[in-house]
């Protein structure tokens, strides 16, 4: 007996119910987070306790994150992110859920989309809740700390870059201009919930879907997790794309693993 092809699989499916993960961005120079059995690559990213809790967490992640944006604010799309859109663009996509942060699937032509976790490009006042694009954020913060500009570190997967030994005392946060406040990236940090009305929003759209695929994402995350569980809950049947062990193995009915981009590259 022949098994179903990805390809077979999305023909068969009318209103298909997407979520993606750091995989879909690897091939846009964004690394990505875990290892082939879904472990840590590298240190845990911050959590909202430490950011909020600690000056000094806030100056160390600032200042990864000056270095690091001059190239993530730069990645463009890759072939992963077009073959999605192209998807919406033929009517077959209910939604596209992301877990990235990066906005690509956007910039690719995918308007079908809910950012889970947030987006980069945009910090957001803790106080008064006024937003400024990340651009404008990351011109203040080189003016206030010129000398770091220097320095060149390999990428991390937040848009921030793996400075090490570094002393991050002297570095210079600037607060909210509006109200004085604390300015955090607005992504969900470690730590931090989903907002319920994003969750809620997301659910409706699952509630159309005949089917579910999983593309580049380990699901260790329960936020991402817990859709593939709905959708199972519901009978739906579920694919994934995504090289090495992700947590809902056991639930899919299809499983590639591949690089992304190739993986859909039947949709180009």
């Amino acid at each position: 007996m022949q098994h179903p092809t990805l390809e077979d699989f999305v023909a068969g499916c009318q209103r298909l119910f997407v979520l993606t993960g750091a995989g879909c961005s690897t091939n846009s120079g964004i690394p990505d987070y875990r290892d082939h059995d879904g472990n840590w690559k590298r240190t845990r990213p911050v959590t909202i306790q430490a950011f909020l809790g600690e000056p000094g967490t806030r100056q160390r992640y600032w200042a990864r994150s000056m270095v690091g944006w001059r190239r993530f604010g730069r990645a463009t799309p890759n072939d992963a992110h077009r073959a999605l859109a192209q998807l919406e663009a033929q009517g077959r996509c209910e939604l596209l859920l992301t877990q990235n942060v990066d906005r690509l699937h956007q910039a690719a032509g995918s308007r079908r989309v809910i950012d889970l976790h947030g987006r980069l490009d945009v910090v957001r006042c803790l106080g008064c809740a006024a937003t400024l694009p990340r651009e404008a954020f990351q011109q203040e913060l080189t003016r206030l700390n010129p000398a770091w500009l220097a320095l060149d570190a390999a990428d991390a997967p937040d848009g921030d870059a793996d400075l090490e030994h570094q002393d991050f005392a002297a570095f210079v946060v600037p607060a909210c201009e509006a109200c004085g406040g604390v300015l955090k990236p607005d992504v969900v940090f470690f730590g931090e919930n989903v907002p319920r009305e994003l969750v809620a929003l997301a659910q409706d759209h699952l509630e159309q879907a005949d089917a579910m695929l999983v593309v580049g994402t380990s699901l260790m995350v329960y936020s991402g997790f817990r859709f593939v569980r709905m959708a199972e809950q519901r009978g739906l049947p579920i694919a994934a794309v995504n090289l090495g062990r992700t947590r809902a193995d056991d639930l899919l009915s299809l499983k590639v693993e591949d690089q992304c981009a190739a993986a859909l590259s039947f949709l180009l």
